[in-house]
């Protein structure tokens, strides 16, 4: 409940004893510049002309116009309550609390004083009759309205706030209100309205993620046939309608509803359906539906009871509260106005008490948002008044022509005047940004207060626990909202987070939030009546029953439910054609059905429409076609193998002979010989292996590794070619020339469908098969009977239906089968009204059928039987592609090309260590021609290794035996030499 909604408790009117209400006005002389109203209950649009009229009085006493020149000292605030009930003492008591505040801090009006003035009837109890109201309204007002007025504070209710507001835009008077919290009251309508706090929009939002948190879906709103009432709800079923949740019945009492009248009301809602109750009211009306619900034993185990604010106001003002209203109200969650921790906040709690001492009630008076508001309103006129005096402006009023029109008007309305100044002080208002005893005040760019927040309570015991708290910025949360302001935004459904809750009942277990109404109605079951595929669905003879294997799930899964669900079954069709099952499953959403049981399969466009339950049976549209035996042929030794996969493993087997003859080459006398030899060689060893026939032997390390990889592959390959032709030439073989969906879109030819199946819009809209190509078949019978005949004889090349029909249609039909493979994912389900609760259960029991082994015993029944004899028969040849064999050849080729790559290394340093040296000191300089180290760089790959080897061992010796000769000649002419120096010296 909105705390808007509160309302001090009605007392007694009595006409006013001072006799001529001319003579209240005489006695006032100060400067009014705030009044605040409490709100008359009925007829309130007659209030018009009684507050027009004192306004004419109270703005300009002197009847000229002239400009106030100086600031004035003294400031008048009037108020007008009935301080006899609780609220309106604690509105009382803070207001007074935040004149004598303002008044002592010399920063704020300077020596400008705030005098509050208040008007007390104790004897007010609404309009009893339109005259009583008339007088009571002018006497009491007249007296506290009799100098200029700028600003309003108030009223307390939103059902006054919507007369006095068209007041305070036609005189643009700003008009400030901490109670009427209506969401309708907003700035764009009523510009001169100013809420100082938070609207009762953000409170529904709470509450909405409150219901989706749980997973509820459905609500009950009880709440008084007034504007905060209805204006309040409304907002609530937008919120709701953001998260996929609605009010599903609406509950409007009347203001002034007796107990009686408060009992037939919640008869009606102990009926319906769901068991989410919301309640916005008042602190008078709030409780009295508790104790009628309390009464009507609605407060128990499986009822959810949602209060807005107006309880957590009551439980904070009159805390404690009886043990007989405590018991009324266990398990109930309410939402509190959040006020954050502060210096200030405290420093004005621990006043409290002292304030409320001396209250002339002479009862503890606690302490709820409504004065922290009012104390924090008080500040917030007298800071923006102040700003206004600063900035050099003066109050003055001018005369509204549209009221000076009305000479004849008894009323005097044309004495009325505009607050010239009213849109000013109205921008200073919404200027004001400090930090009250409520927290951060100051507004958004939409005029709305900063930081909406709010508490959610849940009454337990004598008193109540804080479960989380609920902010527009973090949604759900255990943590105080100004802790999450620092961090990035979150409202993912894992962040929000809530306390555990105790429920009505005293069980900590959710309620699951609704029950099938208890109003003797039984759900109306719409089953389609078609003539085709009778195991699924199909009537009862002489009885309105229906059997079948969806019939049977359905009945085996509703009594697996924990509660009963009365239904009956209502046949849709007219048994002589297959009904659309889309249109029944529209007639889910104009309720002439309350659900759909049979072969309803799970189609985008009817999600769109209903909820579906899980699905019961996996299916999805498939092509069956005529197929007839397949002849064998001379080539039919080709069929295993594909032409790639035959042209791969060809080049492979010449690829691998050409490797291993480059690495035997040099080595192996086997594989050289005349280049004729040795392409027959080549050849001959590469086809051999395939047979493991090859009478070569290889001798180098590197040729054994690449053909020890290669026999593993032609192994792999002939067992695979062995087992796929043995295959062939002994399981017979079946033909068709439809491939699947894919040929029948590139073809003209015509293509059955099952009639009132999703397959025509499917293949219409999805595939783009043109319509007139499409035949509608009624019976498997037809459909048989149309494949037969074929295209050419007024039939159809195909026939396109559900998986699970076409497994019973070919039963017993040896010359038709499914080709190609499925091209939808559908499976069949319950269809329900959108965010059906019964959907979801029945959903749970569907699993646990299948956990069980229940759903496939009923699919036995029904559907088992004996199959076409022709297990021996495939469709096709299941020819081996290279996809299947890709990985054998990838590591063949690499071990190939490593092998090629280390031989030639090999080949390039033996070319260089005993060709290339040998040349150059033969020839005595280098070969520079490219062309030509080519050319001897082939001629000595293609040199036998041992003539090779042999060759640089000789050359090797010659050199050594060459290099000794040098040294002996040398000795020799050395001896020679000096033997003749010797002769010469011994001559001389």
């Amino acid at each position: 409940m909105s705390c808007s909604g509160i309302r001090p408790d009605p007392l007694p009117v009595e006409r006013s004893k001072t006799g001529d209400i001319a003579s209240l006005v005489c006695g006032g002389s100060c400067s009014v510049v705030a009044i605040v109203l409490q709100a008359p209950r009925p007829t309130m649009i007659k209030v018009w002309p009684l507050v027009l009229m004192v306004l004419s009085i109270g703005f300009f006493p002197n009847g000229d116009g002239r400009r106030n020149t100086t600031i004035p000292d003294f400031v008048n605030i009037g108020a007008l309550f009935s301080f006899n009930t609780s609220v309106g003492r604690t509105i009382k008591i803070a207001l007074e609390a935040a004149v004598e505040d303002v008044n002592s801090d010399p920063t704020i009006l300077g020596r400008t004083k705030l005098n509050l003035s208040l008007q007390e009837d104790s004897k007010y109890r609404g309009f009893l009759s339109i005259s009583e109201g008339m007088s009571f309204i002018v006497s009491t007002l007249l007296c506290v309205m009799a100098r200029q007025t700028v600003a309003i504070i108030g009223p307390h209710s939103s059902v006054t706030a919507h007369v006095i507001t068209h007041i305070a835009n036609e005189l643009q008077v700003p008009l400030l209100s901490f109670s009427a919290l209506d969401p309708t009251l907003s700035s764009l309508q009523f510009p001169f309205f100013i809420r100082t706090c938070h609207s009762d929009l953000y409170q529904m939002a709470a509450i909405a993620d409150l219901v989706d948190h749980y997973g509820w879906k459905d609500v009950i709103a009880v709440y008084p046939d007034d504007d905060n009432g209805r204006n309040g709800i409304s907002a609530l079923g937008d919120k709701l309608a953001e998260r996929r949740c609605k009010i599903s019945y609406k509950a409007p009492l009347s203001p002034q509803a007796s107990m009686e009248e408060i009992s037939d009301v919640l008869v009606q809602v102990a009926l319906a359906e769901s068991r989410v109750i919301v309640v916005h009211a008042n602190t008078l009306f709030g409780p009295k539906v508790f104790t009628v619900a309390k009464n009507l034993g609605m407060m128990g185990t499986g009822y959810v009871w949602i209060a807005t604010a107006f309880l957590s106001a009551l439980l904070d003002i009159n805390y404690p509260l009886s043990s007989d209203s405590m018991d009324e109200i266990q398990g109930v969650l309410t939402a509190r106005i959040y006020t954050p921790d502060s210096e200030s906040r405290r420093t004005f709690v621990s006043r409290w008490k002292n304030l409320t001492s001396g209250n002339t009630a002479n009862v503890n008076l606690g302490l709820s948002f409504l004065p922290l508001y009012a104390y924090d309103t008080v500040y917030v006129l007298a800071r923006a008044l102040d700003a206004f005096f600063k900035e050099g402006n003066q109050i003055t009023f001018s005369i509204d022509s549209k009221l000076s029109s009305l000479h004849e008007d008894k009323l005097n309305l044309e004495a009325l005047k505009i607050f010239n100044e009213g849109h000013l002080l109205r921008s200073n208002i919404y200027e004001v940004n400090m930090t009250g005893v409520s927290g951060p005040f100051r507004y958004t760019s939409d005029r709305n207060l900063v930081n909406p927040a709010y508490e959610i309570i849940n009454v337990v015991g004598t008193g109540t626990r804080r479960i989380g708290y609920w902010s527009n910025y973090s949604g759900l949360s255990v943590v105080p909202p100004e802790t999450l302001y620092s961090k990035p935004v979150n409202l993912s459904r894992e962040n929000q987070k809530l306390f555990p809750v105790i429920w009505p009942g005293n069980t900590d277990e959710k309620p699951r939030g609704w029950v099938f109404p208890n109003n003797g109605r039984l759900l109306k079951i719409g089953v389609p009546r078609g003539v085709s595929y009778q195991e699924f669905v199909s009537p009862i003879k002489g009885t309105d029953m229906f059997q079948g294997f969806c019939i049977d799930v359905f009945v085996a899964a509703v009594n697996l439910l924990p509660y009963a669900v009365p239904y009956k079954f209502i046949s849709y069709g007219d048994g002589k054609n297959n009904p659309s099952m889309t249109e029944l499953v529209r007639l889910i959403t104009t309720s002439e059905f309350d659900g759909a049981v049979g072969d309803i399969a799970i189609t985008t466009e009817r999600t769109r429409m209903v909820d579906f339950t899980q699905p019961y049976v996996e299916s999805g549209l498939v092509v069956v076609a005529p197929v007839r035996r397949a002849e064998s042929n001379a080539l039919a030794f080709l069929a295993p193998f594909t032409p790639r996969m035959w042209c791969v493993t060809a080049v492979f087997f010449i690829l691998v002979g050409a490797v291993v003859w480059i690495l035997e080459h040099r080595v192996n006398d086997e594989f050289r010989g005349p280049p004729k030899k040795q392409v027959v060689t080549i050849l001959w060893f590469s086809f051999s292996t395939m047979f493991f026939s090859h009478r070569e032997n290889t001798v180098s390390t590197l040729g054994r590794v690449v053909l020890i990889i290669w026999l593993f592959v032609v192994l792999i390959i002939n067992s695979s070619y062995t087992a796929s032709l043995t295959s062939i030439l002994t399981v017979q073989q079946l033909y068709s020339p439809i491939k699947g969906i894919e040929s029948l879109v590139h073809s003209k030819e015509p293509i059955g469908y099952t009639q009132g199946s999703f397959a025509k819009d499917y293949l219409v809209q999805e595939i783009g098969i043109e319509e007139s190509r499409l035949v509608p078949l009624t019976t498997p019978e037809e459909a048989a009977k149309a494949l037969k005949n074929g295209p050419q004889n007024g039939g159809v090349a195909a026939y396109i239906d559900e998986r699970a029909y076409t497994d019973i249609f070919l039963s017993s039909r040896c010359n038709l089968t499914v080709v190609g493979q499925e091209f939808t994912r559908n499976g069949w389900g319950f269809a329900f009204p959108r965010d059906s609760p019964l959907a979801v259960d029945l959903s749970t029991t569907i699993l646990q059928m299948i956990d069980n082994g229940d759903l496939q015993r009923i699919h036995d029944k029904w559907l088992l039987s004996s199959a076409c004899l022709s297990q021996g028969a495939k469709l096709e040849v299941e020819r081996l592609q290279l996809k299947s064999f890709w990985g054998l050849y990838a590591i063949c080729g690499l071990a190939c090309l490593l092998a090629l790559f280390i031989y030639l290394i090999q080949i390039w340093r033996q070319y260089h260590k005993h060709y290339l040296e040998e040349h150059e000191s033969t020839d005595g300089q280098s070969l520079r021609s490219r062309s030509s180290r080519l050319k001897t760089f082939l001629s000595f790959a293609d040199e036998k290794e041992e003539t090779v080897r042999s060759r640089s061992k000789r050359r090797k010796m010659e050199r050594i035996s060459y290099r000794s000769s040098e040294g002996s000649l040398s000795i020799t002419s050395n001896k020679e030499y000096a033997s003749r120096r010797n002769e010469c010296a011994s001559e001389v």
